[in-house]
C-alpha cells in the first residue's frame, strides 16, 4: 500500500498536539483529538476509559491542579498503515510529573500503542490509546535540599524567578 507522506505527518502532529495539550492542561482542546468513541488504558490498563468525554474528564481530574506540572516528550514513532483511513503507532515515552502538592516528583518511561482512523473530515484522530511502564520512580521532593520549582506556566507565567 502507497503511503501518503502527508498522512503520516498529520498522525505525528497529532500525537505532538495530545502531548502539548496535555501538559498545558487544554483539556478542551486535547478532546478534539479523540474519535467520539475512543478508548484509553493508561499505565497498562490500570486506568481505562471509553468514550472521548471520559477520557478528557480523567485527564482533567488528575492533571488540572497548578500544583501538577508534567513532561511527556514522544518519540521513535513506529507508524504502520493498515488502510488509507486506519493506522497504529507505538511511541516512545519519557515523563516526568513534579506535584507540589504532594511534594513528589514522578518520572519513567514507556511505550504507547494507539490506533488512528481518519474521519470523513480528512482528519486523523485518536480510536485507541494506552501505554505499558517500562519503568517508573517517585521520589519525595524533601529529600533532596534546595529542590524549588522556580518556574511554572501558571504560577510564574512561565518565567523563571532566578536573577540571570
Amino acid at each position: 500500500m502507497d503511503v501518503d507522506w502527508r498522512d503520516l505527518e498529520a498522525i505525528k502532529r497529532l500525537k505532538y498536539k495530545y502531548m502539548r495539550c496535555i501538559d498545558q492542561k487544554l483539556f478542551d482542546e486535547v478532546g478534539s483529538c479523540f474519535i467520539e468513541d475512543a478508548t484509553a488504558a493508561y499505565s497498562g490498563g490500570k486506568y481505562s476509559y471509553t468514550g472521548r468525554d471520559a477520557i478528557v474528564e480523567f485527564l482533567r481530574g488528575s492533571m488540572s491542579s497548578e500544583g501538577f506540572l508534567s513532561s511527556h516528550r514522544v518519540h521513535h514513532p513506529e507508524i504502520d498503515f493498515q488502510s488509507p483511513t486506519d493506522a497504529t503507532g507505538i511511541w516512545a515515552l519519557e515523563d516526568t510529573v513534579v506535584n507540589t502538592d504532594y511534594d513528589i516528583t514522578i518520572q519513567g518511561a514507556a511505550f504507547y500503542e494507539d490506533r488512528y482512523v481518519k474521519g470523513t473530515d480528512e482528519v486523523w484522530r485518536i480510536a485507541h490509546t494506552g501505554y505499558l511502564r517500562t519503568y517508573e520512580e517517585i521520589f519525595p521532593r524533601a529529600s533532596i535540599r534546595g529542590m524549588k520549582v522556580t518556574a511554572s506556566f501558571w504560577k510564574t507565567g512561565g518565567k523563571s524567578e532566578l536573577d540571570a
